[in-house]
C-alpha cells in the first residue's frame, strides 16, 4: 500500500489511502467468515421483480409477490 501510496497513478493512490484509512475493516472483511451472499441475492431478487413490475401494477402486489415467493 505504502508503494501504491507513492509511486501508482492518482486513482490507484486514492484508492491505497482509504484502504490504509479503513484497515480494520478491510482485514475483516477478507479474513473472518461471514458471507452477505445470502442477502445480496435477495435484494438481487427483489430489483429484479421491481423492474419486472414496474409501472404495471400497485404496491399491494408487488408486496404481495416479494412476501410469498422463495
Amino acid at each position: 500500500m505504502r508503494q501504491a501510496e507513492q509511486d501508482a497513478p492518482k486513482p490507484m493512490s486514492g484508492f491505497a489511502g482509504f484502504l490504509r484509512r479503513d484497515l480494520d475493516a478491510v482485514t475483516a472483511g477478507l479474513t473472518l467468515p461471514w458471507s452477505s451472499g445470502a442477502v445480496e441475492g435477495h435484494v438481487n431478487r427483489v430489483k429484479m421483480l421491481k423492474r419486472a413490475m414496474y409501472g404495471r401494477a400497485s404496491f399491494e402486489l408487488l408486496r404481495t409477490r416479494i412476501l410469498t415467493q422463495p
